[in-house]
């Protein structure tokens, strides 16, 4: 009896049958298969892969066994290229007169083909294969480029490429984002995370972003911004204090805990409830009883392992949240069903990082703070000679004088202010003798400074106050997070929006005259510049009228 892939009437059964006979065409079962391999080879399997959306298909010749042209197949998009075969020894063997079909050894390789498809898994397991696979990344201004990856490639991997080909500056804060417009969801890939797995649990509207996000890592630097004193409890007794909160997270052994109330969607209806929540390591649970955590009072909400942690984009609008704070923990096996999403929301930003900064730390633990330590390790090896990197807060900084032969610390506030606003009328002096002596540019002086800000990245031209907070608010919460744009009240006029303390402020920038000329001005014409990059310039050194000073600037880069 001849086997055919016709007789064949599901592409599951269909795989089954493909494996069966691969293991075993060559070596007989009760020698019904041994005379079928021929039929197997030119007619069953090309069907196969027809069923399974196959791209290309080739299959060595006749008479190549050991040659050095890779056996390539693509399956579901995936390719996947076998280089030589041929070992270091064979290539010193005497050249044979006649090379006979090496059958098994293309059965080999289909079969391997079929597992990598059939489970993902092993594509880690096949030693000598090169899995390849095409991945589409968007990026904020709505372009997108097609990267060829591996099985392997990590989100941290991905970044750095994309960095590489957008001549970016790496500085370790891009990122790879996880969006589901029809869902309303997003998250931030963890550095580690593979994306084809990633890629593989979502649904065809689902799209990668690329793009900054300060605050990834930022919770390591200033843990006590994250996590308020009243959220955190420990199973156990601690002797720990807030400075050992991460080192008590980071420990398998320990057992934090975040508690507080949130707004709970129940699942398959439109209702909120107000509860009462704690997260452990165990899971995500609910009291059913007040502000108990008796056992008999925990209710199981969602578990850590299998899920993941996303923010909701429009939560008042798609899901009738309470509040604009809202996250939600997705299960992995959840594509497109809204109705089985854990959707939840807290009462303010700061709540909502520290729900979703502890379900991070509790999922991934150690994985994070390695993460977070390879940019620094990275950068410590390529540099040796180099000095270590600190981080330097604004209390450490001071200012100083220079006007004498040397320089000194400047400890009186009211001088250092006063030192502050002589400076930015330098820099205006300086401009003007600039002007004097004649610009280099074809434009006029006075028309290049009111244009010389657009070529700056952040600068973002003609976009409406709340798309200056949803850029803000998806480049991270972090002080010093910035941006410039045009008003919309005063044509004539720009916009400061600047984060401090999670919170998002505007500061209009008024332009002035003064001899016939125009400058702008934070404060009221107290401190005026000759163009925006110079008041930029300035405000990274000095704070000023603002809360802090200018640290990170919002930028959108085209793929």
């Amino acid at each position: 009896m001849q086997l055919s892939a016709s007789a064949i009437s599901s592409p599951h059964a269909c795989l089954a049958t493909a494996l069966e006979h691969v293991r075993y065409g060559n070596e007989g079962i009760s020698g019904r298969y041994q005379s079928h391999s021929a039929d197997i080879k030119r007619s069953f399997v090309p069907e196969i892969f027809s069923n399974f959306g196959v791209g290309h298909y080739a299959e060595p010749e006749e008479g190549a066994a050991g040659s050095d042209d890779p056996v390539t197949v693509t399956v579901t998009g995936c390719r996947f290229s076998l280089g030589s075969s041929r070992s270091s020894q064979a290539a010193t063997r005497h050249p044979e007169p006649q090379k006979t079909p090496d059958r098994t050894r293309w059965n080999r390789h289909l079969l391997a083909v079929l597992e990598i498809w059939q489970d993902p898994a092993s594509q880690r397991r096949l030693t000598g294969w090169r899995i390849t696979k095409d991945v589409k990344v968007f990026s904020e201004d709505g372009t997108s480029k097609v990267v060829e990856i591996l099985a392997d490639t990590t989100a941290r991997d991905l970044c750095q490429l994309l960095v590489y080909r957008s001549h970016c500056v790496d500085d370790n804060s891009w990122t790879l984002v996880e969006h589901h417009p029809h869902l309303g969801l997003e998250r931030c890939l963890e550095d580690h995370e593979l994306v084809a797995q990633v890629e593989s649990t979502m649904a065809s509207e689902s799209q990668f972003l690329f793009r900054k996000n300060y605050a990834k890592y930022e919770f390591f630097k200033n843990p006590t911004n994250f996590f308020p004193e009243q959220m955190v409890a420990w199973c156990q007794q601690s002797n720990g204090s807030q400075t050992q909160l991460l080192q008590n997270f980071l420990n398998s052994s320990s057992c934090p805990e975040i508690q507080g109330f949130l707004h709970v969607k129940e699942l398959g209806r439109k209702s909120w409830k107000k509860l009462y929540v704690c997260l452990r390591r165990s899971g995500l649970y609910c009291s059913t009883k007040g502000a108990s955590k008796e056992p008999r009072h925990l209710q199981l909400l969602a578990d850590l392992e299998d899920s993941r942690i996303f923010s909701l984009m429009a939560g008042r609008k798609q899901y009738g949240a309470p509040t604009d704070y809202g996250f939600c923990i997705k299960p992995n096996r959840v594509r497109n069903e809204a109705k089985e999403l854990r959707l939840l929301c807290a009462e303010d930003e700061q709540s909502r990082t520290c729900w979703m900064t502890a379900f991070r730390l509790l999922k991934y633990g150690m994985l994070l703070y390695q993460n977070y330590r390879i940019p620094q390790q990275r950068k410590a090896m390529l540099s040796p000679f180099s000095t270590p990197v600190r981080s330097v807060s604004e209390n450490s900084l001071v200012a100083m004088d220079f006007s004498g032969q040397t320089g000194r610390v400047i400890e009186n506030p009211a001088e250092a202010q006063s030192a502050a606003l002589e400076e930015g009328h330098a820099w205006r002096k300086r401009s003007t003798r600039m002007n004097v002596l004649g610009s280099q540019s074809p434009l006029h002086p006075s028309t290049l400074s009111t244009v010389i800000h657009r070529t700056q990245h952040w600068f973002h031209g003609r976009i409406s106050r709340e798309e200056s907070h949803r850029i803000i608010k998806q480049q991270g919460l972090v002080d010093g997070l910035f941006l410039l744009r045009d008003s919309q009240s005063n044509p004539k006029a720009f916009v400061l929006t600047l984060c401090h303390h999670q919170k998002i402020k505007n500061f209009q920038i008024l332009p002035c005259e003064d001899d016939g000329q125009t400058f702008f001005s934070l404060d009221d014409g107290n401190t005026k510049f000759s163009d925006l990059i110079q008041l930029v310039d300035f405000y990274q050194l000095n704070k000023g009228v603002l809360p802090c000073r200018l640290k990170h600037h919002c930028i959108r880069v085209a793929l």
